[in-house]
């Protein structure tokens, strides 16, 4: 039995050229479309067989009680789950009397292509009926980046070997079945069942709607679909609609040579205030946007679309023609994730799956906005501004827990918190200063005044006064925050987690600048000199814990002194750790499920020096297991930079295959986009040693022997910046805008746009192979190792 789909390697697309039902949800993740405000899964076009049936709407969910076996103050009482709405992918097709269903007769052929430049899932297949009679499929499916609230469908019929009689039937469909969940693994989602109320069904013509509104949250989906049909004389069409179903049905005879080809437009829209009237207008509107542009202009603007988006964010790579297949396959699904998210979240899996319940985490401002912020700027700005938009149960979870300013939730859809369990969700406070770092990012990339006036203000403002309530100075003046979880989930309620400590010492210092850059702004906020001072004085005195016997930074205080985990005794069958013991024994043990003090060395690097960083990355090298996606990049990165490139390497390979090899085994609930997003972080800021520090872009670059060339581009203050590097030098080539001045290995290099600047490489010292826990060692790229 395999455990993941195969795909051949190509540089610009992704083929399946066998069907195995066995791993078909892994597909359908791995061939979902989506602009950031739908999402289609992969699912077959004629609905069954499937894995999960899925069709997402950005912020669309379901309200469901927290149960709790013993309740306690400030417990979330409420859950949010994203739910599967109408499905608009659907098109059924009878040959003779005969359901086209791949589970019986003959499959002869069948291939589905994800094409990354055109932004388009191809398929044909070819299928001989239980009668004998055999058919040719093919279908083109899309989901519009350039008009929003659009997808579609183009869907033919050609009979090979005799004459046919055919019913295509197009639908809408909502409160489909789902599969129930298969485990008890949290980061699978709850399954919620018929949670769509039918408000108003049509079917007019070529033309169907259906409008619902879920029954707890209040929220009213509308969609709407719109058919042309080519086809022989014979050919006819009628449509029906009942509460749940939107039917349109075309029936032809077809001789061989002859084709039926269907092109469908789906509108849909979502609105937690608006009108029935009003979202039957928005949908019908959309879908007259779409009949206007028609199926080849539709197709025609997702291309160029791409186009200009892969000519800013392309990533070349000689050497390894799986990684240069997989950074793309990576870049499309982060584009995807978050091009159209406008306003909303971007989940932690993207609209892939309902994973995780369809829940955002830090994961965004930490891994997913930086790639963002470096190729598609204003996405990163439209979800900041989600942020900024759910301020006020921020603040109001922050009073609850006796804290001021705001307490942004560790996961959910629309700002309240939705963790049940408090270690790992209310205390994992860090988030605040996630998001007050893709804040200064964004800022730094972009420049952008009005973005730093109307949002950065009170976003800095609003995280940094969290800090000051939930922190306090000792008898020393040192200033500690207690109590907290950092990133690394198997060590929770610690003391200085480093991690959080420095995060949120940027945070406070950034807030005090902003507030003297913006005393107005600052003041409508109530902020005044006495509070930006207190700000200073924290930051000034931030405890950051250190063994000087072992000459290495604590993960939190006291970490180095808990017994180490037992991890010879602990069999390959029990990772992750989470699903086989119990959290009690994995918080007092050092064992660490993902890269935190890791994490911090690289978005803090400034507060380490190389040494430290070598020491450090030796030490926690051997604890780390990786049961989080999030793990291998960041160690990846810090490998780079420390000298261990085949490591490096090996764990690019992790970060960029988790999905198209199921490394985690849990593809099928939606992709890891923020491992995906890893993929990007390790070839620019690991590979590419890319900085930002006091206002410039610093690079170090070196490649790891399987490569040959990396070449990346990355969009800063109006310009366009190509990196190539090569074993022995790296070229700096300025595409557009004006004069930059750049760091290489800290010696300034000034660019313009007349000629390009090439710097060599200096040697690197050899390093000693570093441990890892038994069996947890990264896959080799490197043959020998193999």
């Amino acid at each position: 039995m395999i455990s993941h789909p195969s795909y051949a390697v190509e540089p610009w697309s992704l083929r399946e050229t066998a069907l195995h039902l066995e791993v078909l949800a892994q597909s359908e993740s791995v061939f979902a479309l989506a602009n950031g405000h739908i999402g289609w899964r992969g699912n077959l076009d004629e609905g069954e067989p499937h894995g999960l049936p899925g069709t997402y709407l950005n912020g669309v969910y379901e309200r469901h009680p927290l149960p709790y076996a013993e309740a306690g103050y400030g417990y979330p009482e409420t859950g949010q789950t994203i739910l599967n709405v109408t499905n608009g992918k659907i098109i059924r097709l009878l040959v003779n009397d005969a359901p086209f269903d791949l589970r019986y007769g003959r499959l002869r052929s069948h291939e589905r292509l994800l094409d990354l430049r055109a932004g388009v899932l191809r398929r044909t297949c070819v299928w001989t009926s239980p009668s004998g009679r055999t058919v040719r499929v093919r279908s083109t499916r899309l989901v519009s980046f350039t008009q929003r609230a659009v997808a579609a469908v183009a869907y033919e019929v050609e009979p090979l070997d005799a004459a046919i009689r055919v019913v295509i039937q197009s639908e809408l469909l909502a409160n489909e079945q789902l599969p129930r969940p298969s485990s008890a693994d949290p980061r699978v989602s709850a399954a919620l069942e018929t949670s769509l109320r039918p408000e108003e069904h049509l079917a007019e013509s070529t033309r169907l709607r259906l409008i619902h509104r879920t029954a707890d949250s209040g929220l009213r989906v509308a969609a709407a679909a719109d058919h042309l049909v080519t086809g022989p004389d014979s050919t006819q069409t009628y449509g029906e609609s009942g509460a749940d179903v939107g039917r349109f049905t075309i029936t032809a005879s077809l001789n061989p040579g002859q084709v039926l080809r269907l092109e469908k437009l789906v509108a849909y829209g979502w609105s937690g205030v608006r009108s029935l009237p009003a979202m039957r207008d928005q949908v019908e509107a959309a879908l007259a946007g779409a009949r206007s542009t028609g199926w080849p202009g539709l197709v025609a603007q997702q291309r160029g679309y791409l186009d200009d988006f892969w000519a800013g964010a392309d990533i070349e790579i000689d050497g390894d023609a799986e990684i240069q297949q997989a950074v793309r396959f990576a870049l499309f699904h982060v584009l995807q994730a978050g091009a159209r998210a406008e306003c909303r979240a971007i989940p932690a899996k993207g609209l892939t799956g309902s994973g995780y319940d369809g829940h955002c985490f830090w994961d965004t401002e930490t891994f997913v906005l930086p790639v963002l912020t470096c190729t598609v700027p204003q996405a990163v700005a439209e979800a900041l501004r989600w942020r900024q938009s759910t301020l006020s149960p921020a603040r109001e979870r922050a009073a609850q827990l006796g804290l001021q300013g705001a307490a942004f939730p560790w996961r959910t859809i629309e700002g309240l918190e939705c963790s049940g369990y408090w270690p790992a969700g209310t205390a994992a406070f860090h988030v605040n200063a996630d998001i007050a770092d893709a804040v200064l990012r964004y800022l730094a990339f972009t420049g952008d005044q009005e973005f730093e006036r109307d949002v950065a203000v009170e976003l800095l403002v609003e995280t940094a006064r969290l800090w000051c309530s939930l922190g306090h100075h000792d008898h020393q003046g040192r200033f500690h925050i207690d109590g907290v979880t950092g990133p690394d989930e198997y060590s929770a309620i610690a003391d200085d987690n480093l991690y959080t400590n420095l995060m949120a010492q940027a945070n406070l210092l950034a807030a005090a600048d902003i507030a003297g850059r913006h005393p107005g702004r600052a003041a409508s906020y109530g902020v005044d000199d006495d509070e930006a001072t207190a700000w200073r004085a924290a930051a000034h005195t931030m405890a950051v814990p250190y063994n000087h016997e072992l000459g290495v930074h604590e993960q939190s205080a006291g970490f180095t002194r808990h017994q180490k985990w037992d991890f010879a005794s602990t069999r390959q069958d029990q990772y992750p750790l989470l699903l086989h013991f119990p959290y009690f024994d994995l918080y007092r043990k050092q064992v660490v499920k993902q890269a935190d003090l890791v994490l911090a060395m690289y978005l803090r690097g400034d507060a380490f020096d190389p040494e430290q960083k070598s020491r450090n990355f030796a030490y926690y090298e051997p604890l780390t297991v990786r049961d989080s996606s999030l793990s291998a990049c960041s160690q990846a990165i810090i490998a780079a930079e420390t000298g261990y490139l085949r490591l490096a390497d090996d764990y690019l390979g992790e970060a960029a295959l988790m999905d198209l090899e199921n490394l985690e085994h849990n593809t099928r609930d939606g992709l890891h986009i923020a491992s995906l997003a890893g993929t990007w972080l390790v070839l620019v800021a690991g590979f590419g040693g890319m900085r930002h520090r006091d206002g410039t872009l610093h690079f170090a670059p070196r490649l790891p022997e399987t490569l040959t060339r990396l070449l990346f581009t990355v969009q800063i203050q109006g310009r366009s910046l190509q990196v190539e590097i090569t074993g022995s030098a790296t070229t700096y080539r300025l595409l557009k805008g004006a004069d930059l001045t750049i760091r290489h290995y800290q010696r300034p290099v000034t660019l313009n746009g007349r000629r390009p600047q090439q710097r060599p490489t200096p040697p690197l010292p050899p390093r000693p192979e570093l441990r890892q826990p038994p069996g947890r060692r990264p896959k080799s790229r490197h043959p020998e190792h193999m």
